[in-house]
């Protein structure tokens, strides 16, 4: 049986977040180097990299980027709009990444963590990351924060988008948050779940140690603001592999 994920990120993900623009992404990308302060031509993965958004905008800031992705649907997407070919794409599970590369700095954007009901699993991407990483190499984990979801959470949404009709509907269930997407058309259904496990900062940071790395700061937001546990939209931990 397919996992949820495995299911969740095909052809009507892009519908779903197509709202997603370059625009934001450049924004993103603009904080992450300030943080970095990666000389240009520095190598980048960038690890559950979707439909290429980050990783082009990467490209466009002078550093030489690699995007992997388990999605062949989003990679497929991702290679479409990287008509020049800047970017190499590679798919593959972020719990062992077929690379044996390593890079300037990884990351991990747009909470592509906790997918994982074991949290032996989830460390085995940690370890990735650091494995992937260059000695005194850095990385960004943009993760949500889990006491602003619990107090921000929207129950149910619904919008349409031509012919569709979405229907998202969000619950926090044993210690995961997770929701169920419903696109109806033309009198069919189809339906996904998206599932996120929800790691506070403590856990989060002993999950980091658990893999042998550490974060260094944590951001509240790409607008460089101070975590704040209940103000903070986002966890985004800044850390450096030893030598």
């Amino acid at each position: 049986m397919a996992e949820w994920y495995e299911k969740s990120f095909g052809s009507d993900y892009l519908l779903v977040y197509k709202h997603r623009d370059l625009q934001g992404a450049y924004n993103e990308v603009r904080s992450m180097m300030e943080w970095l302060e990666l000389p240009e031509g520095s190598e980048v993965l960038d690890l559950c990299c979707g439909m290429g958004r980050h990783s082009l905008v990467l490209t466009d800031f002078g550093f030489k980027v690699t995007g992997v992705d388990l999605s062949e649907a989003l990679l497929a997407e991702a290679r479409r709009k990287d008509a020049a070919g800047e970017v190499r794409w590679v798919r593959g599970d972020m719990r062992e990444v077929p690379l044996a590369d390593t890079f300037d700095a990884v990351v991990n954007l747009f909470t592509s963590f906790g997918y994982f009901e074991d949290d032996a699993e989830n460390v085995r991407v940690l370890r990735e990351i650091k494995r992937l990483l260059k000695p005194g190499g850095s990385f960004i984990i943009d993760y949500l924060n889990p006491p602003y979801v619990k107090a921000h959470l929207v129950p149910e949404s619904e919008r349409t988008d031509g012919s569709v009709l979405i229907r998202e509907q969000r619950r926090i269930e044993n210690g995961f948050v997770k929701k169920q997407i419903v696109l109806s058309e033309g009198g069919a259904e189809r339906t996904y779940e998206e599932r996120v496990k929800l790691y506070d900062r403590e856990r989060f940071e002993a999950l980091l140690k658990e893999a042998g790395l550490a974060a260094d700061r944590l951001y509240g937001g790409y607008d460089a603001s101070p975590y704040e546990p209940e103000a903070s939209p986002r966890m985004i931990f800044v850390g450096r592999k030893g030598e």
